[in-house]
Order: C-alpha cells, then structure tokens, then sequence
C-alpha cells in the first residue's frame, strides 16, 4: 500500500532535527503519550506530501515503555469504564495536533460559539464541518479550536491532511491504519481493507473522548469512513474542506467567510509591526481591502511588506492596486494565492471549468441563475447543476438562493484562466454576447409593461434571447431593481463592434434606473463610457443614444446645463433616429422650461410631439403634452395648462400604465394647484404619490410630497404642509441640489406659517448656504425673512413659494415627465 498521508506535523517542532526518509508499505506509526502524568510523552509526526516522501521528526526525549490495556483500566470523562481491548493492545492517548498557530486572530465569536459545542455537559455534533475556499483560514481556524477544546479531549487528538485539495488525495484506508496505530493496536491486528479498519476505529474509539482533526478533505465519501461512530458520542470530528459536508450525519457545518476588515487590519499588524501599521492605517486598509480580506492573501502581503524594510504600506498598496497584477503580486516564499486556486481549479471537470472561466468574465457583485445561463449558453436546469456543483466545492458561492457570486480574488483568477485559453478572445465575446442579448431581451420587456404605448422598444437592436417574461408589472421592476448593477456593469464591458449597438440600447431599456434616482452615478459613468467607445468607433447612432440617456439622467438630477449640451449634440448626431428625434426633442424641451426659456421650450417640445405622433407613439404623445402643460402655467396660461395636462392624463388612463399615469396625474396636480382648484389637485397628487411609491420611484415619490406641501401651504394648512415638505427632504438628495434648496424653501415657508420660527429659520439659513454654494443670488425674500422677527409670507398672486416666478433669479426647480 501506498505510505500513509500526511499525518501531522509533529506539536511544537521546529524542523530542527535531522531528516529520515521513510519508504515501503504503510508508514509504521506510534504516536503515543504515556498514560503517567509524570513521564514525558514521545510524539512522532509523519508528514507526507503527495507525492513526496515522509519527513519523520522523532522527539528528542525518553519516554516509559507503554502499559498493557489489560493493566490500565479508567472510568472516561463521562464516567463510563472502558471496555477491554484485546491481549496486547496499547492504550496511549495520540497527541497529533501540529503546532497553533502563534498569530491566529480573528474569528473571537465563531471560535467562542464552537468551544461551547465541544465543552461538556453539552452533546457535542459527530463533527463540525468547516468550508470554505482555498485561503480563507480554514486549517488555522481548526488548529486553534482544537488547541483551545484540546482539554475537553483528555484521551487524545489525532489529525491527518486528507490531501483533497491537490490530485492525490488520501486513502481512506491507509489513514485508518496510522489511525489504528496511534491509538495503540499492533499490526498484526490491523486488518485489510477500508470497512474492517473503519469498524475497528469505531470500536478502538468507544468509552474515550478523542478529537479527530481531519484537514483538507476532498468530500463526504472520503471522511465518512474516518467518523467516530455512535458508540462513541464524546469524540468529535474537526473537518476543514473546500467542500460542503451536506452529506454527513449529525454534522455542524461552518461556512467560513473572508475577515471582517477589522480582523484583517489585526492580522496584518500582528505580522509587520503595530506601530508600523498605524503610521499608514488608510494605506493598510487599502491593502487588506485589495486582498478582500483573505486571509493568506492579507498574511503574503503582510510578509512581503515585513522583509521589505524600505518599502512603506502605500508602496504596497500601489502594487496592488492593479487588478491585472494582483495575484502575482500575492506571492511570498512559497506561499502564493494563484497557487491555491489552481489546486482547486485543477480538479474541475471540463464543463466546471468552462463555466467557471466565463462566469469570471461578468462583472457587478453577482449573477442570477437566468443571467448564468445565457453567458453559459445552457438552460436553467444545466447551469443550476453546474453552479452547485462549484458551490459545493467553495470555488463560487450562493449567499441567496438563485444569485451567485466570486469572492473578489477568486474572480480574478477565473478571468486570468479565460484569458489564457487558446479561443479565450472568441469565447470571452461569445459569452458576453450572449448576457448582453438576455439584459436587453429583458429589460426591454419591463419598459414595455411600464410604458404600453410606447414604440422605443421597436426602434431597438434585435436580440438573440427572448428574455425573461413577468406577470405582474411589480414582478418587472422587482427584476430590474435587483439587476441593476449587474446589467449596467454589462454595458462598458460590451463596447466592441458586434455588442456597441446593444449596449448603448440597453441603457435605454434599463432608463428607470436613471429615472428612479437609484443609481445615477454609476448611471452616469456607464453613460458616458458607451459614448466614448461610440465616439471613437465613429457609431454616431450609439453615441447619440448614450448620450440622450446621459442628457435624459442629468435633467433628473437637476444639471441643465449639461443636460442641454448631451441632448443637443445627440440631435447633431443622429436627429434622423425616431429615438432621438422625440425622446431628444422632448427632454429639451423640459430642460430649456426648467432653465426659464419658454420659447425655446415650447419649439422642442412641438417638434417631440411631431416626431412622436409621426412615429405613433402615444405614450410619447402624452408626455410631450404633459410637458407643454407646464410651460403653460409657468408663463400664466392655467387655462390652457389644465386642459394639456388632462389630455395627456387621458391617453394615459386609456393606455393603462401604472407610472405613466402617476407622472400625469402630477402634472395635472400642479397645474391645478396653480389654477387655485386646491381640492382636485390635492386628489390628484395624493394619487401620484401612491403610485410612486408602489412603482418604487423615490425621486418622484420626493417630488410628488413637495407638490402637496406647496398645495396645503397655498390652502392654508401648514401643518400638512410642513409634514409633505419634511418627507420630500428626506428623499431630496436623490433629486439634485438646486431641488434640496427647493424643498427647504417650501418648508421654511410651511413652519413660518405654522408658528414654528426658530425652525424656519435654521431652513433659510441652510437654503441661503445651498443657494450661495450654487453660485446665484440670494432672493430678496431670504434676507426679508431673517431680518425680520415675524415675516409675513409672499402676498405674490403664485400661490406656491420655492419657484422662479417666487425669486426672479437662478434656474427654477422643475420637472416634469420622463421620456414616456
């Protein structure tokens, strides 16, 4: 037989002695503690790498010949009397543990709770289970409970490196057989064969309270046969594996996560010196963070950095700093990241390996079943089989059911091997192909059921996967919500000339994310990349698109400027594009309205509805009248106002969309509001703000509060007010600056009116400063108010403070409907 794994290196050596080189059969292993407290012990630690030879490190002590078991009878910590052995068996208590770890730390909770699993009275698992991916601290974490619970086991501890992480793992039957020998039976009683030896383990355990150190198991199958039995419920068996042991009975399983950045900072100082750290704490948590808190990772780091006494922290950080680079960056001795990842990696059949690599190449903090799918090309049922089968061996992980996800490190390692595959360029396009394909199918798909009515969906790149299908509208949203990050972070990585198209449409299909106020400035980044990659490619049609959504994200934020400029040249660009030439036109003529150019408004806003009754679009009819009605009640035309606003509300309500129809309602709101028919406009805004809600809209949900408080503050009752304006405050800060110095206007106003002064004038305080940081004039009815100890409110003919026609100076806080 093959010698015997490795088992263990020898407590508390240095390596110190002189090596012998063990060959031939099972390694002969006694590794005994004589049962007189008063005689030294003798330990033996073989360690055998796969592979490789044993080392075999003797302890240089004498040691008392052990007593026959027939001599050495004692009751267990239980009280129970062990059962005789057969003539000539040697009872001796193993002490096989390798040395602790002299810089554990970390993991004070964790190490706590699974102490108190060990410690009597309490009835300790069959085995405790911890998993994890190669690096993560799975062995340290083990060696130090062991050594912490070591008291709790006063017959013994054994350990074997099961091997299972590299291409020759353990025999199960040669590891009962040193098993065997530690715990004293002679050879000529070992049996052959794995059932026999397991049998006789399990029955050598019985009466005794032994801990089982098993290290770097490949899987249930091999460790099951290592397992004390039943009739020995006080041994308890340590299992470390990249591997879930869902498999095995009473077992705990411990699913170990990388440092909490606290932890990380801890073991890091530890290694280079506290003081050394402290010095550049910020650049140490850059260093930890580039290991994403890994614990090899951060301990390479930690040891390059301490036998580098000229470098400091941040010319580490730097170095590491470069995605490209990190994993050979984290490499000390023979210690190195990539290098544990390719054990793993390496034991991947070719359709594991293959879905690992692609899956490397999706960026965003994780991916949906569905998404994993489509960059595989293989249906739900396939990719879920593939994807647990990664999950159960710590290479991918599923921290909610249906998501998945890298941990950073991991994830680079996976894009190095998708690189380095010979058609790695072909299928790196391939896959991302096929995911930008699912996100546009799909999100396109939730544009329509919030927009029906709306022909945009028609105008874009067709796709080669259908997308998913919803019941519900919430169901949609659900989906784009959840996939935000994901779906943008596919649009720069999808910049080449068979993907530029489709990525500059998803940012159209997924525009609720820029409206919603979510994510604008991720929004904004990705906005802008796929104009540039268009841009330089010379696609005129993609850079206009990319940048109407920019233009489309910055009115929404309250930036007119440069809104106007991205919306001009998209006209520049492409204005023979049905896209552009309404949705374009439209939000101009919402920006030029908001920036008080009303003629220039009203011609953008006739060439939107054109453009978008020539294209048959009657959502987008609706919108260009909705925005034609508020330049009409900005310039005094209430009549004319409510009537535009009821004519888009209509085609809304004929249409059936939910969110459109909130954005009609609000437009009639205000213009009601202005027309002083309070009470229908408070009916209508109420309605808005519902919608908005369910819709999960919070800068509309924002705006639609401050509407109402403007509303109440006009009927006199401020105390509403007051409770509309605080909430639009509250959920401001998605909607820009110049719309926070809005709401804190129309607040000021409602607590004056209330009675509350002192409040008020902490708000006009706060919305002078704004309005100074902004670069405009302050209103002469700010410095009205502060100077005065009891102002009266605006005996203006407006009813509604907080606006241009209120101040006469600075871009007004409007807005209006989004581009549908």
């Amino acid at each position: 037989m093959v010698g015997d794994e490795r088992l263990g290196r020898q407590e508390g050596s240095t390596g110190s002695v002189p090596d012998r080189w063990w060959r031939g059969d099972e390694a002969n292993l006694a590794l005994g503690e004589d049962p007189d407290p008063a005689l030294d012990r003798t330990r033996i630690g073989l360690e055998w790498e796969s592979g490789y030879h044993a080392e075999v490190v003797p302890e240089l002590r004498p040691h008392a010949a052990p007593r026959p078991a027939a001599a050495f009878s004692r009751p267990t910590a239980v009280g129970r009397p062990q059962r005789p052995l057969a003539a000539g068996t040697t009872v001796v208590r193993p002490a096989q543990l390798p040395a602790a770890v002299a810089d554990f730390t970390g993991r004070e909770d964790l190490v706590r709770e699974l102490n108190d699993r060990l410690a009597p009275p309490s009835d300790p698992p069959a085995a405790i289970a911890i998993a994890g991916i190669g690096g993560i601290g799975k062995t340290a974490l083990a060696v130090h409970l062991a050594h912490t619970a070591r008291h709790h086991f006063p017959d013994g501890q054994l350990y074997v490196d099961l091997g299972g992480a590299g291409s020759s793992p353990a025999d199960p039957e040669t590891v009962l057989g040193a098993f065997l020998r530690s715990l004293g039976t002679p050879d000529a009683a070992i049996p052959d064969g794995a059932e026999e030896r397991a049998a006789l383990y399990r029955a050598s355990l019985e009466g005794r309270r032994v801990l089982v150190l098993l290290d770097n198991a490949r899987d249930a199958a091999q460790v099951r046969p290592l397992l004390p039995g039943e009739g020995a419920p006080d041994c308890v068996a340590l299992i470390t594996s990249r591997a879930h042991m869902a498999g095995l009975d009473r077992a705990h399983p411990v699913d170990l996560d990388a440092m909490s950045p606290r932890e990380a900072f801890a073991l890091f100082a530890l290694i280079v010196g506290e003081e050394r750290a402290m010095v550049e704490r910020a650049a140490v948590m850059e260093v930890v963070s580039s290991c994403s808190y890994l614990p090899l990772a951060i301990r390479i780091a930690a040891c390059r950095l301490a036998s580098r006494r000229t470098w400091t922290v941040s010319v580490l950080a730097r170095k590491l700093a470069d995605e490209r680079r990190r994993l050979d960056e984290l490499r000390a001795g023979d210690l190195a990241v990539k290098a544990t990842f390719e054990l793993g990696y390496g034991q991947l059949d070719p359709a594991q390996a293959r879905a690992f690599r692609l899956l490397g190449l999706v960026g965003g903090p994780d991916i949906s079943l569905p998404a994993a799918g489509a960059v595989l090309g293989l249906d739900v049922e396939e990719t879920a089989r593939l994807l647990t089968s990664l999950v159960d061996i710590s290479l991918l992980e599923s921290a909610v059911p249906g998501r998945y996800r890298f941990h950073d490190l991991v994830r680079l390692y996976a894009r190095a091997c998708a690189e380095r595959e010979s058609r790695a360029a072909a299928e790196r396009e391939e896959a991302l192909s096929r995911l930008l394909d699912f996100y546009l199918a799909t999100a396109a798909r939730v544009y329509a059921m919030e927009r029906p009515g709306d022909r945009m969906v028609e105008h874009l790149e067709p796709t080669g996967h259908p997308g998913l299908c919803f019941e519900t509208s919430k169901a949609a949203l659900d989906w784009l919500f959840a996939e935000g990050d994901c779906l943008l972070d596919c649009v720069p990585r999808c910049s080449g000339e068979t993907t530029r198209r489709r990525a500059g449409d998803l940012l159209l299909g997924a525009l609720d994310l820029a409206e919603s106020g979510a994510r604008p400035r991720q929004y904004e980044t990705v906005a802008r990349a796929a104009g540039d990659a268009a841009h330089a490619a010379g696609d005129s049609r993609t850079e206009a698109r990319a940048r109407s959504a920019l233009g489309h994200l910055y009115s929404f934020t309250g930036r007119y400027a440069q809104a106007e400029r991205e919306l001009r040249r998209a006209l520049e660009l492409d204005g023979e594009d049905p896209v552009i030439a309404s949705r374009a036109s439209n939000q101009l003529g919402i920006v030029t309205n908001g920036l008080g150019r009303y003629d220039d408004a009203e011609k953008f806003l006739g060439q939107a509805l054109d453009a978008f009754r020539a294209d048959a679009n009657e959502a987008g009819e609706a919108s260009a009248l909705a925005n034609l009605s508020r330049i009409h009640v900005s310039r005094g035309r209430t009549g004319s106002g409510v009537e535009l606003a009821e004519q888009g509300l209509a085609i809304y309500r004929r249409l059936g969309a939910p969110l459109r129809l909130a954005n009609g309602m609000y437009t009639l709101g205000i213009a009601l509001t202005r027309a002083h028919r309070l009470e229908e406009a408070s009916v209508h805004l109420t309605e808005a703000l519902d919608l908005f809600r369910e819709a999960r809209q919070p800068l509309w949900e924002g705006m639609a509060h401050y509407r109402l408080a403007e509303m109440h503050l006009a009927a006199h009752r401020p105390t509403k007010a007051v409770a509309h304006a605080e909430q639009s405050l509250a959920l401001g800060g998605l909607g820009g600056e110049w719309r926070r110095f809005s709401f804190l206007t129309v607040l000021s106003k409602a607590l004056m009116a209330a009675g509350q002064r002192g409040r008020a004038e902490d708000c006009w305080s706060q919305a002078r400063a704004l309005r100074e940081r902004l670069g405009s004039p302050e209103p002469e009815e700010v410095r009205q108010l502060l100077a005065t100890s009891a102002p009266d409110l605006p005996a203006s003919t407006d009813p509604n403070p907080g606006h241009r026609e209120a101040f006469g100076v600075g871009p007004p806080v409007s807005e209006s409907g989004p581009w549908s």
